[in-house]
């Protein structure tokens, strides 16, 4: 095999997984009825966010490092956070500033403003709208609703299509991808359609481990074991997303609700297992119905980012754009390691099949590590050695092995 039949991304896929850390941000009528799944009949005047803050979102998100931000635009009980021309079941009939609020808007300024790249969220299922039982009739009904969003809120980062409740039901993907594709060209596409990124399959922030950045077909949804029918235009390249709620099973905000919220340990393990097996990151912190997000969800969210950047943000030593099949890291002494982070560059595809980090120990070279996949980015960790020289050794490549970067850590 050569380089030329290898699937490569394209560059706003290797923008979006240079971001690698998302915060997502369910919000809406639920927020105000205690409840993950509205079924579309709770009324618009129990919407009042009497303190509505979006800067304080974005801002807590750019505080804590992550590049982009994806808000719920429209959850499965088809309640919408901006006042469309489609239904009056939006945030129009709410009391929340006399009917006259946009918290589409809010946010997208709010992340313009602060630098964080802005994404929505528009489910396909609609619980509420009338019309729904009618293909027809609602595909022109969701063709209205995307291309408001589309065009209203300036650029999108990604537009996430979730798959839940659409179990057999066949969507005018056709359509749905002509306008992103029109009015959007440089989203990502999450999950359906013809996706530019994939659903890693779990609600867990985990992805297993090799996580390689093509397949042929994934899940559509956690509720059934049926796969996605992407058109057949989806590119061979589709990188895996890897959402989690902070407070555990939770993704609307719930009263007394601060026992689920994870511990530290616990989000540190999901970063290994997503960012660290060369995934991205979409983590939800969702406000609460004072429209704000709670002081308990922050702090610990401060907490995790700290946590990484003081376990990561100074390397021991590096090297950058290497290449072949033996990649030397050499110490000024005899240090202690027990992190290396290997990045491939895979502008030019995933060539790397497998991999042996070692360690030179008293003049003796010491397996520490084998591995298959490095893709954008794999964490090693083990026991802490005692080291002169750090290894790299690709021992199957397809072509020859490119390494963007290699750096090594004591945590």
């Amino acid at each position: 095999m050569n380089e030329a039949v290898l699937a490569k991304p394209t560059v706003q896929q290797l923008r979006w997984q240079d971001m690698e850390l998302g915060m997502f941000c369910h919000f809406g009528i639920n927020t105000f009825c205690d409840q993950e799944w509205g079924d579309g009949t709770d009324s618009p005047e129990l919407f009042n966010p009497t303190q509505l803050d979006a800067r304080q979102w974005v801002r807590t998100a750019k505080q804590a490092g992550f590049a982009y931000l994806i808000l719920t635009a429209k959850h499965h009980d088809g309640f919408c956070l901006w006042p469309t021309a489609t239904t009056d079941y939006s945030v129009k009939s709410s009391p929340w500033k006399h009917g006259q609020g946009d918290v589409v808007r809010e946010v997208a300024d709010a992340c313009r403003e602060e630098g964080i790249r802005f994404g929505l969220y528009l489910s396909p299922w609609d619980r509420h709208e009338p019309c729904y039982p009618d293909k027809e009739a609602y595909d022109d009904f969701y063709a209205a609703q995307l291309t408001e969003l589309l065009t209203q809120y300036g650029p999108l980062v990604e537009v996430w299509f979730d798959g839940a409740g659409s179990q057999g039901r066949e969507y005018d993907w056709q359509r749905i991808m002509g306008l992103v594709k029109q009015h959007q060209p440089d989203a990502m596409v999450f999950n359906m359609g013809t996706p530019t990124i994939r659903w890693v399959g779990n609600e867990d922030g985990v992805a297993p481990y090799p996580c390689w950045n093509t397949t042929d077909s994934a899940k559509l949804n956690m509720y059934t074991d049926e796969t996605t029918s992407w058109l057949p235009e989806t590119p061979a390249w589709v990188p895996a997303e890897c959402d989690v709620p902070i407070r555990k099973d939770r993704w609307f905000w719930h009263p007394n609700d601060e026992h689920t919220l994870r511990s530290l340990d616990n989000l540190i393990d999901i970063y290994y297992r997503s960012v660290g097996h060369g995934c991205t990151l979409l983590l939800n912190v969702a406000p609460d119905d004072r429209g704000l997000m709670p002081e308990a969800d922050i702090k610990r969210l401060i907490e995790f980012m700290d946590e990484i950047k003081r376990r990561f943000s100074n390397p021991i030593t590096r090297t950058d754009g290497a290449e072949g099949e033996s990649v030397l890291l050499s110490l000024n002494e005899e240090t202690d390691i027990n992190h290396v982070i290997t990045m491939e560059d895979i502008a030019h595809g995933e060539r790397i099949r497998s991999y042996v980090l070692e360690a030179e120990v008293q003049g003796q070279w010491v397996e520490l590590v084998t591995g298959s996949a490095i893709g954008h980015k794999k964490i090693d960790r083990f026991e802490t050695v005692r080291a002169r020289q750090l290894r790299l050794r690709v021992t199957n490549s397809v072509d020859t092995a490119l390494i963007r970067s290699l750096a090594c850590y004591c945590c």
